[in-house]
């Protein structure tokens, strides 16, 4: 369609050329609006003529206002907006309105600003003005808040001022200061920034909710963790680690990173940090726990993807078994201080499915500290992932310490401050060397147990010969060598060869743990009257403070046993 051509037939189109040519012949000749336009084509067609043609009798021959001779002083002085208007170098008062005097009080002409507006020193405006005089452009600052808790937009403008003599010739150069009262947006931005704080302190306060409130410390470890959250915005994050206790003196150690933010980002990672500690508590090998977590992911949300690491330490191994889900590499130092970066093997995040996870480790023996971390801590957008990890790294290198001393000293060397972007999660583990009186409460002895049904009483002399040197107590004397003798009994009627009994204290327990080829798991059950097996677990289940078992790697198992060593006052 040709909208040139019906655009002048257009209601409006034509009202706005009517008014046009009034207006056009009312400037030019100074007639009365209406005057030039013949009687005989006013008002004729569909369209109404321009309002002017409708202007009463009252209105015909009323002059324009005329702006130019309204007094400047007299409009500034009624204006509810502070103004001042300073010239010189040194802003000497010229003028305030009423409404400046009203606020401030009465200033003297011809004074400096610096002694007449000291208001304006307080609020850092003197230099402002000397750059607003220097360049001849105006400034404005925003939202200063005087003495009496008002807030004022401030707006410095170049002017030039008339000369003192009023003769006419060159002006002085000169500032128009003009501030409008925002008092009000000032005090309502307050209140949101207040409850945009509020709201952070809440998602925080969620997000910590999720988080272990205390870690476990076990025997032969030493934990710390730090969780720092990112970013100004009431948005709870994804991060989450753990410490969960085996028994037996093996301890899990997570810790995993929920894609995104928000509640449910947050409501994910809650709930693969529970479904972690019920599958940490099967005892599974850490890459069962992965491929278990894989398919719960999906279940919880196909479309949310978490990475995770799942580790295990064993003190008897002195070792770090671990499975990862597309999380960053722990770092060891170990005793001489070596840096080893456990990166293989690794799968997919969480939640992508369809891969087969695989279990490595890493040397963790007496006297190494590991890192376990998520991306916040190496993670920034001018640099490779690959550099922030060999960053922290070298803070590992010369981090030392108790583990929350190492966990203060990394997040300080990663420039983690309060308004990082992201959030931190970090999680330090020691494996002291225990040396003189400490060493005497952490000991291990084990028996091959070779030659069939005659190894019991062999392992029955052992136990006990070892526990007397460990200068325990009668009754848990007699405990220990009824558990071993027990354990035992059960593995050579049911197991396979190669068969190991080891006894293990620390200083809160004594474990007895027997292994063997057969990857058949005992099970607790009541035994009926004339049944003649069956009873040992029964009894070891009854007498110790906790028990357990699980599967070795290359096919066999590990069943055993625990008993609290009494508190020393």
């Amino acid at each position: 369609m040709n909208f040139t051509r019906w655009s002048a037939r257009l209601p409006g189109t034509q009202r706005r050329a009517a008014a046009r040519s009034d207006l056009g012949v009312s400037k030019g000749l100074g007639v009365s609006p209406g005057h030039g336009v013949p009687q005989n084509q006013r008002g004729e067609g569909a369209v109404p003529a321009a309002r002017h043609e409708h202007a009463s009798d009252d209105e015909a021959g009323v002059p324009p206002v005329g702006i130019d001779e309204l007094p400047a002083r007299d409009v500034l002085d009624r204006v509810p907006a502070l103004v001042a208007l300073l010239h010189g170098p040194d802003h000497r008062v010229a003028y305030v309105n009423d409404a400046y005097a009203a606020a401030f009080g009465d200033r003297p002409a011809g004074a400096p600003a610096r002694e007449a507006l000291p208001e304006l020193g307080e609020l850092g405006l003197l230099p402002l003005l000397d750059q607003v005089l220097r360049s001849a452009r105006p400034r404005t600052v925003k939202s200063r808040k005087v003495a009496g808790g008002r807030s004022y937009t401030f707006t410095c403008t170049p002017v030039t001022v008339p000369g003192p003599d009023g003769s006419g010739g060159p002006g002085v150069p000169g500032v128009l200061v003009f501030a409008t009262d925002v008092t009000d947006h000032a005090e309502a931005a307050e209140r949101l920034r207040a409850s945009e704080r509020r709201q952070r302190e809440t998602a925080v306060t969620l997000q910590r909710s999720l988080l272990p409130q205390e870690l476990e410390q076990p025997d032969d470890l030493r934990i710390a963790a730090t969780y720092q959250p990112g970013g100004t915005e009431a948005a709870v994050g994804g991060d989450w680690y753990d410490v969960i206790t085996l028994g037996g003196g093996r301890t899990a150690l997570v810790i995993g990173d929920v894609m995104g933010r928000g509640v449910r980002a947050a409501a994910v990672m809650g709930q693969l940090r529970t479904a972690v500690r019920a599958y940490a508590r099967l005892d599974l090998p850490p890459h069962e726990v992965l491929q278990l977590l894989d398919g719960l992911a999906i279940e919880i949300d196909a479309n949310q993807i978490a990475t995770c690491v799942y580790a295990v330490h064993d003190p008897n191994e002195g070792r770090l078994v671990y499975a990862s889900a597309g999380h960053l590499p722990i770092i060891v130092r170990d005793e001489s201080g070596t840096i080893h970066r456990a990166e293989e093997p690794t799968g997919p995040p969480l939640g992508t499915g369809g891969w087969l996870h695989a279990s490595g480790s890493v040397p963790l023996g007496p006297g190494s500290t590991a890192v376990m971390y998520t991306d916040g801590l190496v993670e920034r957008r001018d640099e490779d992932i690959d550099e922030g990890v060999a960053a922290l790294e070298r803070a590992l290198a010369g981090a030392t310490g108790t583990p929350q001393v190492v966990c203060d000293r990394l997040i300080r060397a990663a420039g983690v401050t309060a308004d990082h972007d992201d959030d931190v999660a970090v999680l330090v583990l020691q494996h002291p060397a225990r040396t003189g009186p400490d060493g005497e409460l952490f000991r291990n002895a084990a028996l091959e147990l070779l030659g069939g049904v005659e190894a019991a009483p062999r392992a029955r002399a052992f136990a006990s010969g070892v526990l007397a040197s460990w200068r325990f107590s009668p009754e848990l004397h007699d405990l220990g060598v009824l558990a071993a003798s027990e354990l035992v009994a059960n593995s050579l009627q049911h197991g396979t060869p190669p068969m190991r009994l080891r006894l293990r204290r620390t200083d809160r327990r004594l474990i007895v743990e027997v292994t063997d080829g057969d990857d058949h798991l005992p099970r607790r059950r009541r035994a009926e009257p004339a049944d003649e097996a069956g009873r040992g677990i029964a009894i070891v289940a009854t007498i110790a403070s906790n028990w357990g078992s699980r599967r070795t790697p290359g096919g066999g198992k590990a069943v055993w046993c625990e008993f609290a060593l009494p508190r020393t006052p």
